[in-house]
């Protein structure tokens, strides 16, 4: 969530009071090394223009044709946006201000589509969704209560045979919402409440490690035990130290790979417009990049992003990352596609 920074707050105020004595809060870049790729498509733009939109992209990955694969956006604003691999819109569907989504595969309840609904700011829902990967369309599911607050972030956790949504609420509580879906509406069950200090958004499960990793936006990333009956307290994993993550501390995604707890976990360094990348096994820092401007644009101020790995096509070997895009002028705000095989080569991640 980009904020109004200090210098930029008393620059407005100076218009009507004198004496606003401060210095700006936006951190400098980063002095990590930090290496640069391109993305190889982007989105069409959402439909909100001159506003700050764009927000979280879910990927689907179809299994049986790759490159028929689908992203599900968000435009916070108005609703939810299906593209496909070329970008291209292939459906819209208004759902009001939902802000961050996620998505599984439950078999035969099909594919499962959850949002943050923030249309209320006292009282938190997940609006779900089921996505028809053949006509590229959302169908309304119905809303599920999570409880009091305003709803921020999301991200989905199955063990065993329960889908659960974790809600982050925008005052770093985080909800754990047991979903019961069926041919009735959908309802849920908030089994478990854990709590950050300040305001809080990105989150993803790793449903191999049964870890659940969230974003605190002012001071860095954590994880939790995913589990329903696990420990609530957090575990400090990275800081926002204006060298590995410059605040905010934004969307965070992981790239499972190799053994049971393999892969990387990436986190929007949203202050310099960069991403910086984790080890799953051991929580180690391997690196930062950046989406530079080629035939594609670059990437700003990055929300939220995805990354699944595996065969998306000849156009994303290995794997996808999506990266929202805070600064696509002159058209809106969209997503932009980079091929994690890109990712990996420019950061020599074995």
């Amino acid at each position: 969530m980009r904020t109004l920074h200090t210098a930029a707050l008393c620059s407005l105020l100076s218009l009507g009071m004198a004496g606003c004595a401060t210095t700006a809060t936006r951190p400098a870049f980063s002095t990590a090394p930090t290496a640069t790729v391109q993305a190889r498509g982007q989105t069409d733009a959402v439909g909100t223009a001159n506003a700050d939109a764009a927000d979280d992209p879910a990927i689907w990955r179809n299994p049986a044709d790759p490159a028929a694969s689908l992203i599900v956006g968000t435009d916070k604003k108005a609703g939810l946006y299906v593209y496909d691999l070329q970008g291209k819109q292939r459906s819209f569907i208004n759902a009001g201000r939902v802000n961050n989504v996620d998505l599984r595969d439950m078999g035969a309840a099909g594919i499962i589509v959850a949002a943050s609904d923030r249309s209320d700011p006292l009282n938190a829902q997940l609006a779900l969704f089921r996505l028809d990967p053949k006509a590229a369309t959302l169908t309304p599911l119905g809303k599920v209560s999570a409880g009091t607050g305003e709803a921020y972030g999301v991200c989905l956790y199955r063990e065993g045979g329960t889908l659960f949504a974790f809600n982050v609420i925008k005052d770093g509580t985080i909800r754990q919402v047991a979903l019961t879906l069926g041919n009735a509406a959908p309802t849920g069950q908030i089994v478990r409440t854990m709590k950050l200090a300040t305001q809080s958004e990105g989150c993803v499960t790793d449903e191999r490690t049964h870890r659940l990793y969230v974003a605190e936006e002012d001071v860095g990333l954590w994880r939790f035990d995913a589990a329903p009956n696990g420990a609530t307290a957090p575990v400090k994993m990275a800081s926002a130290d204006g060298y590995q993550i410059v605040a905010d501390t934004e969307g965070v995604t992981i790239a499972p790979e190799g053994q049971e707890n393999g892969g990387y976990l990436l986190v929007s360094s949203q202050g310099d417009n960069a991403y910086a990348v984790y080890r799953l096994s051991d929580d180690a820092y391997l690196g930062r990049f950046r989406i530079g401007a080629g035939a594609i644009g670059s990437t700003e101020e990055t929300d939220g992003i995805d990354a699944v790995v595996g065969d998306f096509g000849p156009g994303y070997p290995g794997g996808l990352f999506v990266a929202q895009d805070g600064q696509n002028a002159p058209a809106a705000q969209n997503f932009k596609l980079v091929t994690w095989a890109d990712i990996k080569a420019a950061l020599s991640l074995p």
